[in-house]
């Protein structure tokens, strides 16, 4: 069942309840926060996740709606991952008035349990920012999820990001949770390799390049630009390769590199892996209804 509504995250069952996004401050508090998180950030493998437990073998046909959860399925054992994904209301004028995050908790490749929040937009879009825009809703999903995610698949940056604290790493250093960024287009970094045009299973690492602070002394001292993420072409045309690559970047507690081999498991056939594409789907579902009302 859907746990959706407008419940506020309890911040006693954060990791970091002074990261929680507020978009009341200023730019330049948010700039600083940003860093902070991203100092805070672990970009190395801390947790027992295998590309076999996570997998999904099967991709759910949508063409008569979203599967009913089934909140035994799989066994207790296996990693509970939980997909992320937004959508926005719009009020009488057309502008957008709401966010939707809806939250889809798998387990052994199938459904579990859904998840959704509706929370008041504060701010507008901007780049880098995105996570003070749609962190409380997101937040407010995952506090209405009966089970505990051992994984989170965001729509959206990890380490990709200016200050390397993109959406999923924000979210999953506050949670405390392992957390993947999946993106649609490139925020910044540079690949090692050209993008256009690749076969399915194809990937090439992202470096930082000069949009990206550093985080550390580190960073700086560097022979060359950190590896913040991975380019992924997780399904191609067979006659026509027009199918752009996901930007897969670790968010918190995951390397860059397992990351990529984490997402690749979970794609099941589609572009986008399988909890963020049902994600999808429940947030478009949760905003209709909210249309509706």
């Amino acid at each position: 069942m859907d746990q959706g509504g407008v419940a506020e995250f309890d911040a006693m069952t954060l990791a970091r309840p002074s990261f929680r996004p507020d978009s009341s401050l200023s730019r330049e508090e948010m700039l600083a926060l940003q860093r902070e998180i991203a100092a805070a950030a672990a970009f190395d493998d801390d947790h027992d996740l295998t590309p076999v437990s996570v997998a999904v073998n099967e991709a759910t046909a949508l063409t008569n709606g979203l599967p009913e959860s089934e909140p035994d399925a799989g066994d207790a054992d296996d990693p509970v991952v939980v997909g992320v994904d937004q959508a926005f209301c719009t009020d009488r004028d057309g502008g957008p008035d709401a966010a939707v995050s809806a939250a889809v908790a798998m387990r052994g490749g199938r459904v579990i349990e859904y998840a959704s929040a509706v929370t008041p937009l504060s701010i507008p879009y901007v780049p880098g920012l995105l996570s003070f825009r749609e962190g409380t809703p997101i937040l407010a999903a995952l506090e209405s999820l009966a089970v505990s995610p051992d994984l989170l698949v965001c729509d959206g940056s990890g380490r990709i990001h200016y200050r390397q604290a993109g959406l999923a790493t924000h979210v999953g250093v506050t949670v405390g949770c392992p957390a993947i960024g999946v993106a649609k287009g490139l925020l910044c970094g540079t690949p090692e390799e050209p993008v256009d045009e690749r076969p399915a299973g194809w990937r090439t690492p992202i470096r930082a390049d000069d949009s990206v602070e550093p985080v550390s002394e580190a960073d700086v001292d560097r022979a060359e630009p950190p590896v913040i993420g991975y380019a992924y072409q997780s399904r191609q045309y067979p006659t026509s390769r027009r199918v752009n690559p996901l930007y897969v970047s670790p968010g918190h507690r995951v390397s860059a590199a397992t990351a990529v081999d984490l997402v690749a498991a979970l794609c099941a056939g589609y572009k986008l892996p399988e909890p963020t594409r049902l994600a999808d789907a429940h947030a478009d579902r949760v905003k209709r209804q909210h249309d509706n009302r």
